[in-house]
């Protein structure tokens, strides 16, 4: 906790309100705070004291805060609501890039934004100056009737046509989203009934029978759960589509009953990074602004194939056992395409249960793959869909349910003519 200056204690002694007001903030945030928390932050402070800030501080993190993540948000919102005098125009800057007020030019942190919003629930924020409406009554006409939600467009609209506004709404949309798999069936057995006869069971309770075999056992196959390991491309023309890729595998690493053992991240450019731990963090702000922060090669130029070289080598054994189930995110155009693409691809193939091969550039209906690099990764992949939107990512459950669909793969193939 940063040093602040010392609170200022209220002569109407309204402090209890302020705390359920600030609890609703915390809530608005994404906290889990209910009533039964409220009443006993006001308790434990009534029995803390009001004395010190740094006191009363860590009275209502005792409370309020259960999990490690939650920690940024809190801080966030109890520095904007019980210390800054001009917090609601520190908040209007957060939100608003035209009002400048304490932030003074300096970009938000990881949770700011969120801590702002769910003070500023409610609010009006300020609008630009614009001319006074004329006097007369106008009458609007506007027809409807064909107009769809503002989901269902959001669903369809491409991730670089979108405003700031619709990315952030894609984005919440897309936390929402699952990539269920089920359980595969394992080589290894287990004592349980099934259709698999288990004739040692069945000689052994013989013997203890005198030799006479009253009945068979049997035995049923183990199921695992597969990895799931994503490698997607950061370069200059991918970068709006991996961002929003990353906030949906996110969601997928922090959602349980997903079915996945565990999930791999990897970010490529012009080198490997591997971004796991980072994705493990709970709050998507912070996790991908560290993830950011240890890509160095963020829209750099495509080397696909010394990429693909490297995780082979350094990190296929390490990740791809268990039928493991890659999700390779790129648009193909590799700067330096040659043999070592080709050769890269086939043994992640062979490594793989599935490589399914999401390409931004499939949103045109005129798509051929003329370019080096796709031709050469086409044939080594298990099935090949677009990636460009919110609906083309939760149609990726389909390909990993179902490893019979190769999507567009058999189309393009036979324009390449192998």
């Amino acid at each position: 906790m940063a040093e602040y200056t010392p609170l200022a204690i209220p002569q109407d002694g309204r402090l209890a309100l302020n705390i359920t007001h600030f609890a609703r903030a915390l809530r608005r945030a994404g906290l889990p705070i209910g009533p039964g928390k409220v009443i006993e932050a006001v308790r434990a402070v009534e029995a803390a004291g009001f004395t010190e800030k740094s006191d009363f501080y860590w009275t209502l993190h005792s409370v309020f805060i259960s999990r490690p993540e939650q920690r940024e948000v809190f801080a966030q919102v109890f520095r904007l609501y019980w210390r800054d005098p001009a917090y609601m125009e520190h908040m209007m800057a957060l939100l608003t890039p035209m009002i400048r007020g304490t932030q003074d030019e300096r970009l938000a942190k990881a949770a700011e934004k969120r801590a702002a919003e769910s003070l500023l629930d409610g609010q009006d924020r300020p609008m630009p100056d614009r001319a006074e409406p004329p006097e007369e009554d106008v009458v609007l006409d506007i027809d409807a009737s064909k107009t769809a939600s503002a989901e269902e467009r959001l669903r369809t609209l491409d991730f670089e046509q979108m405003s700031n506004a619709e990315m952030a709404e894609a984005k919440r949309i897309l936390a929402r989203l699952t990539l269920p798999i089920k359980p595969m069936p394992s080589r290894r057995t287990q004592s349980r009934p099934g259709p698999i006869p288990d004739w040692r069971m069945t000689l052994r309770d013989a013997m203890r029978q005198g030799g006479e075999i009253t009945y068979f056992a049997t035995r049923r196959r183990r199921t695992r759960l597969p990895n799931l390991v994503v490698l997607c491309d950061i370069s200059g023309s991918m970068s709006q589509y991996s961002r929003a890729v990353l906030h949906f595998l996110h969601a997928v690493s922090n959602t349980k009953g997903q079915g996945w053992a565990q999930v791999h991240a990897f970010t490529f450019g012009t080198r490997l990074t591997n971004i796991t731990r980072h994705l493990r963090n709970r709050d998507v702000d912070a996790a991908l602004a560290a993830a950011g922060a240890e890509a160095q090669d963020w829209e750099g130029g495509t080397r696909i194939g010394a990429c693909l070289t490297d995780f082979n080598r350094d990190w296929s054994r390490r990740v791809l056992g268990q039928g493991a189930i890659v999700i390779l995110i790129t648009d193909g155009l590799d700067r330096d395409p040659g043999d070592g693409l080709a050769r890269a691809m086939e043994r992640l193939s062979l490594s793989a249960r599935q490589v399914i091969w999401l390409n931004p550039l499939l949103r045109w209906d005129g798509f051929a793959p003329k370019a080096k690099g796709i031709a050469a990764m086409l044939p080594h992949v298990s099935s090949l869909r677009a990636g460009h939107n919110i609906a083309s990512l939760a149609g990726l459950a389909d390909a990993v349910a179902r490893p019979a669909d190769v999507g567009e793969k058999a189309r393009l193939l036979a324009m390449v003519g192998r």
